[in-house]
């Protein structure tokens, strides 16, 4: 079984409950494939990143294997405008966040089986890269409040920033910090590293806790507390408002 999301943002939670913790968010267009269901839940795994986790079922739209294949055959194109509205029926309305998906995208148009939807912004197709927007896209989110399991400007995760400006960009991250930590080339010093490299940093038990994006002049962005930029030197994050390190660097990668 297979279902798109038809909303602007779904919480993905680690169980079939709305008490449960939300490990991340659907944005609209993005597919999944339902694997398990409890009551009016769906267990589902999303196709953009192999995440699991369960869905309230109303929040989703169940779509034929075809429309799927078809979704999937086509141009990924997506909203690049921090806020946009779509519009079906005449008179539905429904606001999405920025890198939410557009099936079968052409001339401010784009379909869900067999309804059409009118879409007035920005889009960009992310079959190619784009890096050189990737701190444009990176300061698009400067100052969203800081969201465990959040994807968008409303509100997100560390990994979700990354996830989500390299989405913008026509590149592939996974989910979680410490799986994009196992993607892509170390880079073995600090001063070798480029903007657009992610840095990564560990807790106490020497895990991969927190990521980021490193800037130009030993700068970094990332999301904490809010999405912010702090001072990055081979011990760490500088918070100048803390007078102190916030993270402790533990490695670097390129991803492109």
């Amino acid at each position: 079984m297979y279902s798109i999301c038809n909303l602007s943002l779904v919480p993905v939670r680690r169980d079939p409950s709305d008490k449960s913790e939300m490990t991340s968010q659907l944005l609209f267009g993005e597919l999944v494939e339902v694997v398990d269901k409890l009551e009016n839940w769906r267990k589902v795994r999303i196709f953009y990143d192999d995440y699991v986790g369960w869905v309230d079922k109303k929040q989703i739209l169940p779509i034929t294997e075809d429309d799927m294949l078809t979704i999937r055959a086509s141009p990924d194109i997506i909203s690049t405008d921090l806020f946009q509205i779509i519009i079906w029926n005449q008179n539905q309305v429904c606001p999405i966040v920025i890198g939410s998906s557009l099936p079968r995208y052409s001339n401010h148009k784009f379909h869900i089986g067999q309804t059409e939807y009118s879409f007035d912004g920005n889009a960009a197709d992310c079959r190619e890269p784009q890096t050189q927007r990737m701190i444009e896209h990176a300061y698009m989110f400067l100052n969203s409040p800081y969201l465990w399991g959040g994807r968008s400007p409303l509100g997100i995760d560390c990994s979700g920033f990354t996830q989500m400006v390299y989405k913008l960009c026509g590149l592939f991250l996974k989910r979680d910090a410490w799986q994009q930590a196992e993607q892509g080339e170390t880079i073995k010093e600090l001063e070798f590293a480029k903007q657009g490299d992610l840095a990564f940093f560990q807790n106490p038990e020497g895990r991969v806790s927190h990521v980021g994006l490193i800037l130009p002049g030993s700068n970094i962005i990332h999301a904490s507390g809010k999405v912010r930029i702090d001072k990055l030197d081979k011990q760490g994050i500088y918070n100048e408002e803390m007078k102190g390190y916030s993270h402790k660097l533990s490695l670097i990668k390129r991803h492109y």
